[in-house]
Parts: C-alpha cells; structure tokens; sequence
C-alpha cells in the first residue's frame, strides 16, 4: 500500500514501511528513500579527505618514467636506499675484521666465524649453486663435488679452499689454477686388464674382491698417483680410491668408464669476479659444510708449542 505525500506530490509514502520512495517506478515496483548512516557518510568523507592530503604529500599520480614527488620528498626507492645504506654500514665493521683476519685463524673467532659463514652462505647461493645444489651436495652425473663429505681432491683446509676458488680447477684463464689429467688408458690395456684393475680399484673400498692381477696393474700405472692403498694424493689433486665416496660413480661400469676415458671436471677461478673478502667467506662456508680439514700448525708455531710445554716441564721438576 501506498500513500500519498503531500509535500512532494511526485513521491510517496510506503505504508507498511512508512518510508517516502523516490517517485521511480519500474513495473509497479519503487525504490525506497533510504539514506545512508551519517557516520558511514562521515567516514566516507573523512577518506576523500585523506586521499587529497596524501596526494599532495606523498608520491601518487604516475608519469610516463616517474610519479609526483609529493612535498615531503618521500620514496620508497630512498627509505630502501638508507636502509640499505645502514645496513652496510653495520656490516662493514664485520667485513673489514674479516679481511684483516688470516683466514686459517678466524676459527679462533667462533663470531666472526659465523659472520663468515653466514656471508659465505648467501654469496654459495649466488655464484656456487648452479652446480653444486643448493645444499651443495653436487651432482654426480655430471662431476659436480659434494663438499658436505671429508672427501678432498685438493685439500680441505680454509687456504686449499681459498686457493681452489680463486684460481679453479683446469681453469685456462688463471695462470695459477689447479690442474690434473689422469690418462687414458683405452688401448693401453685390454679389456681383461681393465676388469681385472677396476675391481682391484673397487676391492680397495670393499666393493669386490681383490684380484692378484688387478692389483699388479694398479701397482704399475695407478699407485704413484693414487697411492698404494689408494689413499689418494691432494698434492696432485689424485683422488682417495679407498672410500665409499666417487665422483663420477662407484660402479664396475662407471669405473672402468673413467679408467678408459677420464672425464676431467673444470672449475672457474673466482679471483677476477669477487672479492677477497667474499671469496674468504666462501672459503668459510664450505668449510663449514661438514668436512673441512684443519691445517697442520706451522713450524714456528710447533716450535714455540714445545719451547713452552719444556718450560712448563722444567719448571714442574723443578
């Protein structure tokens, strides 16, 4: 039911609701005059209110290569610059400790250890992973070391390390680089001979049984390298034959294969495209993977070490 409203003759009041319409009819259907809540209007007001003001102080209409200032000068691009700036500036205080650091020494330094490592790590995800895996377990199909084992080609203490990623292995753009070439030998044996010297070389992990022929092959081409018992050899980057650990695999198969045609891996040296300091750093975070070698103490610093505990004896006696 409908009722007419006096005062505007084109409107009319709905009586069930006692509400005015807004004099719009469609299809015997009209619009109620409702309005909105004053406080939902207040609101509404107060945010255009807000939006002219940032406007005018913050950066807002886009440009065709950048935004309005706005009058307070502010940026995203500049809060993140000095932050960053601070950042680095409370970092630097770190990094130069760690260069003034001899590298063998910042074990010493358990802090200035972890600053290392932690640098090391986020540099590893940058420059190392691609072939190493982001945990740096490598990827034995293709050659690619685990440096989270004991296993070492070349050593493993933080200056072998240092050394190999400053100048690589094989690497011909580096006059100092590692390198070590194991030779065919593809029509130096026959095939009896190799299999008979790639399960010596699988005897010496526990892999096969020892064969006496094998074994004289290895004695004669293989044991000035490798060693004897297959230790390995790190001054010529000879790796150990001796463990459960392979480069390119420890089957009969992959084996032989690098008995007849060595694969030989190439490492870029890093001396040319980081830092020093980066580069220590990531000496430090390999090293810390699970498997770095501590260096033998050097002869003054042995020297001393005796001198002190004879002292120490002398006085004892005395």
């Amino acid at each position: 039911m409908m009722g007419n409203d006096r005062t505007n003759p084109g409107r009319r009041i709905d009586e069930p609701t006692g509400t005015e319409t807004v004099g719009h009819e469609w299809d015997g259907i009209e619009e109620l005059n409702t309005p909105l809540p004053r406080w939902w209007l207040w609101t509404f007001y107060a945010t255009i209110a807000w939006a002219a003001v940032y406007v005018v102080l913050y950066p807002a209409w886009p440009l065709i290569d950048k935004a309005t200032a706005g009058t307070l000068g502010w940026s995203s691009r500049g809060e993140l610059a000095k932050e960053m700036s601070a950042a680095d500036m409370a970092r630097q205080g770190v990094v130069e400790q760690i260069a003034a650091t001899d590298i063998e020494k910042l074990v010493a330094s358990p802090e200035l250890m972890a600053q290392a490592v932690a640098g090391g790590a986020a540099a590893f995800k940058v420059n190392c992973v691609q072939c190493h895996g982001a945990g740096a377990a490598g990827y034995q199909e293709y050659g690619y070391p685990n440096l989270n084992d004991d296993d070492w080609i070349w050593g493993g203490t933080l200056t072998d390390i240092e050394y190999t990623l400053n100048h690589g292995i094989r690497w011909e753009a580096a006059d100092q680089t590692r390198a070590n070439y194991m030779p065919a030998f593809e029509g130096v044996l026959d095939q009896g001979q190799i299999t008979a010297v790639t399960r010596h070389v699988l005897s010496l992990s526990g892999k096969a049984q020892p064969n006496a022929a094998g074994a004289a092959i290895y004695a004669d081409n293989c044991a000035a390298c490798h060693g004897a018992d297959g230790a390995g050899m790190t001054e010529m980057g000879a790796p150990a034959l001796n463990d459960a650990i392979w480069l390119y695999g420890g089957t009969e198969a992959a084996v032989s294969k690098q008995i007849l045609a060595p694969r030989h891996g190439v490492m870029p040296g890093w001396k040319d495209r980081l830092d020093p300091v980066t580069i220590k750093m990531l000496a430090a975070y390999v090293h810390s993977r699970g498997g770095g070698q501590q260096a033998a103490p050097a002869q003054d610093e042995v020297a001393e070490e005796t001198e002190v505990a004879q002292a120490a004896k002398a006085e004892n006696d005395g």
